[in-house]
């Protein structure tokens, strides 16, 4: 291994430029697959990227809604008494808000 740093630079930077060129190749390619395939079977969005089947999960998890526990009668905003109260209920009695 008689190469100087410099010229290691120099071809891994041609290198890379070689891969990114293959790889853009292959991606052009691999697009022009997809649509044959598409116009040939006709196929939807909805086809090939069926809705609740996503690899990717939702930034928040897998939360749940929480029902309202409160409510204030006169503007019908609701709160489930969770997080920082609005402020219609802060600092009042909670129980007269409750929601039966």
């Amino acid at each position: 291994m008689n190469s100087s740093y410099k010229e290691l630079l120099k071809q891994r930077e041609a290198l890379e430029q070689a891969i990114s060129k293959a790889r853009e190749q292959e991606l052009s390619e691999a697009v022009r697959q997809v649509r044959v395939l598409v116009a040939e079977f006709g196929l939807s969005v909805q086809d090939v990227f069926p809705a609740g089947r996503s690899a990717a999960k939702p930034k928040g998890g897998n939360r749940s809604k929480v029902a309202p526990k409160y409510q204030d009668a006169a503007t019908g905003q609701t709160w489930t008494g969770r997080g920082k109260a609005p402020k219609w209920i802060d600092g009042k009695d909670r129980s007269q808000f409750l929601i039966k």
